[in-house]
């Protein structure tokens, strides 16, 4: 009789967000310990996939919103995503453990500053707003008792109010400088936002020995001083 051999388990798989977040968490993964193949680092690359220096561990480069759908249907085990994105699709196969401390801005309302000066927000009943997050957007004013109407674009919201597509729009917003650049003005702020290192749910519970490593691993640079 012939011994039956041990199933052979799929690589770990961490998705992580293309962009100007994946520059601010490249050091955090160096203290982490991972080490991206060479291919990695070439912005130009059409790979999506790389291999690391642990053999069991490979990583996906993909945009920021689709890095929470990866990790929810379990496509990949981990991941690195805004609280923005785990918000806005509010995904119950998520777990988010840790906050990194990177991609810290703010998801706010803002509208013309000439409309600013007069308007009262607390008065609202009804807004038309231009977002990327329309889902936040409607929870938010509708805990205020105020009714949304949600525009939803992924791109290039502070020209809405300019063309007349709507009056306010709800973006992110790190030093303010796009928004007077375009002339508007914050008048609200939805939530404060940075990177969480997020995991799959049914993959904790399969795999929670190489999974709960990680988070600790991660936990541990994070806090590193």
């Amino acid at each position: 009789m012939t011994a039956k051999s041990e199933p052979v388990q799929e690589d770990l798989v961490l998705a992580l967000p293309k962009g100007r977040i994946l520059d601010e968490l490249r050091p955090l993964l160096g203290r982490v310990g991972i080490v991206p193949e060479p291919e990695f680092d070439n912005d130009n690359s059409r790979h999506l996939r790389f291999r690391t220096n642990h053999p069991h561990l490979s990583l996906i480069r993909v945009r920021s919103f689709d890095v929470a759908t990866f990790v929810a249907f379990g496509a990949a085990h981990l991941g690195v995503a805004g609280n923005d994105v785990i918000m806005e699709f509010d995904y119950s196969e998520l777990y988010a453990p840790l906050d990194l401390g990177i991609g810290r801005c703010r998801l706010s309302v803002a509208e013309p500053v000439a409309l600013s000066e007069t308007d009262d927000p607390a008065r609202w009943s009804h807004v038309r707003v231009a977002t990327k997050y329309p889902e936040i957007t409607r929870r938010h004013f509708a805990a205020r008792g105020v009714q949304a109407e949600c525009i939803k674009l992924n791109g290039a919201m502070e020209l809405a109010p300019a063309l007349g597509l709507c009056r306010r729009i709800v973006d992110l917003v790190s030093s303010g400088a796009t928004l007077r650049a375009n002339g508007l003005a914050e008048v609200e702020t939805i939530a404060d936002i940075s990177s969480r290192l997020i995991v799959n749910r049914a993959a904790l519970k399969t795999r929670p020995e190489e999974l709960h490593g990680w988070i600790e691993c991660f936990r541990e640079a994070t806090h590193a001083p």
